[in-house]
C-alpha cells in the first residue's frame, strides 16, 4: 500500500495544532495535580501533628489521617481530569455506583467498623486492660479497626469483631487499678466460727499483696447441710490479683491444718479470675 506524504504531512499538522491548542489544560493540569500532591502531603502531616497534640488515640490518628489523605486524592484526580475536559459527571456516577455495592456487599465489616470507631472513641477499655466480652476474657493487646485482639491466660490469641463488641456488655476488671477476690471456704459444723475467721483474717494481714484499704472482708456467707460457707474477700491491685487470689487459698489450708480445722470438699470461685 503506499502511503501519501501529502495525507502524513496534513496528519501532522493537525496534530501539532491540536497540541498547541491543548497544552495550556495539559499543562495547567499537570501543575495542579503535582501541587496538589505536594499541599496534600502538607495538609496531612498538619492533621496528623494536630491530632497527637490533642492525644487523640494512636489508632485513631492513623485512621482519620488516612481516611483525609485518600478522600483529598480523589478530589484532586476529579480536578485533573476535568481540568484536562474530560466529563466528570459519568466518573462520579460510576464511583457512586462502586461505592454502593461495596457497601452492601460489606454490611458485616461496616458493622465492625463502626464498632472499632465507637471503641477508639468512647475507649470502654485500652491496650493493657483485662476485659470480659462475648464469653470470653483477656488482656486487649490491640484495638484494630474492624477487631480487637486479646491474649487470655493460655497465651491463646482471640480475635473478637468490633461489631459484637461495642452493642454487647463488656465487664472491665482494669479500670478501676484494684480488683476484689471474692472465695468461699467451707468448714464444718464442729468449727469454732470465730477462731476460723480470726485465723483467715490473720493470714490475710500477713499478705503483703493484700490492700489495707478497702479493708478486707471475712463473713458467714451460708449455713449448708453439710458445712458452713466463709465468704473471703480480699483487695489487690489488678497486678497481684491472681496471687492474692491462690496465695489466700493456700494460706488459709496451712494455718487450718496447723489449727486442727478441717475443711469440707467445698472450695468455690465465685467471680471468674483472669
Amino acid at each position: 500500500m503506499a502511503v501519501n506524504p501529502e495525507n502524513i504531512s496534513n496528519y501532522a499538522e493537525t496534530f501539532i495544532k491540536v497540541l498547541i491548542d491543548y497544552s495550556p489544560k495539559l499543562i495547567s493540569a499537570f501543575l495542579i495535580f503535582f501541587a496538589g500532591l505536594y499541599v496534600i502531603r502538607i495538609i496531612n502531616r498538619l492533621i496528623r501533628r494536630i491530632m497527637v497534640k490533642r492525644d487523640l488515640d494512636p489508632t485513631l490518628t492513623k485512621f482519620l489521617a488516612d481516611i483525609l489523605l485518600w478522600v483529598l486524592r480523589v478530589l484532586l484526580f476529579v480536578t485533573f481530569i476535568s481540568k484536562l475536559g474530560i466529563e466528570t459527571s459519568s466518573f462520579v456516577a460510576i464511583l457512586g455506583a462502586m461505592g454502593l455495592a461495596v457497601g452492601l456487599s460489606l454490611q458485616g465489616s461496616l458493622s465492625n467498623f463502626a464498632g472499632g470507631m465507637l471503641i477508639i472513641m468512647f475507649k470502654p477499655f485500652k491496650v493493657g486492660d483485662t476485659i470480659e466480652a462475648q464469653g470470653m476474657i483477656g488482656t486487649v493487646s490491640e484495638i484494630q479497626i474492624f477487631v480487637t485482639k486479646l491474649i487470655n491466660a493460655n497465651n491463646q490469641t482471640i480475635f473478637v469483631p468490633n461489631g459484637s463488641l461495642s452493642n454487647g456488655v463488656i465487664t472491665n476488671y482494669s479500670l478501676q487499678g484494684i480488683r476484689r477476690a471474692d472465695l468461699t471456704l467451707s468448714i464444718s459444723y464442729d468449727t469454732d466460727i470465730k477462731k476460723a475467721k480470726d485465723i483467715i483474717t490473720e493470714v490475710l494481714k500477713n499478705n503483703p499483696k493484700v490492700l489495707k484499704t478497702p479493708e478486707a472482708e471475712v463473713s458467714v456467707k451460708l449455713l449448708t447441710d453439710s458445712s458452713i460457707q466463709l465468704a473471703v474477700r480480699p483487695w489487690a491491685n489488678n497486678a497481684d490479683f491472681g496471687a492474692v487470689f491462690s496465695d489466700t487459698l493456700e494460706s488459709c489450708k496451712l494455718a487450718f491444718d496447723a489449727a486442727g480445722i478441717v475443711i469440707q470438699p467445698f472450695v468455690k470461685e465465685v467471680s471468674g479470675k483472669s
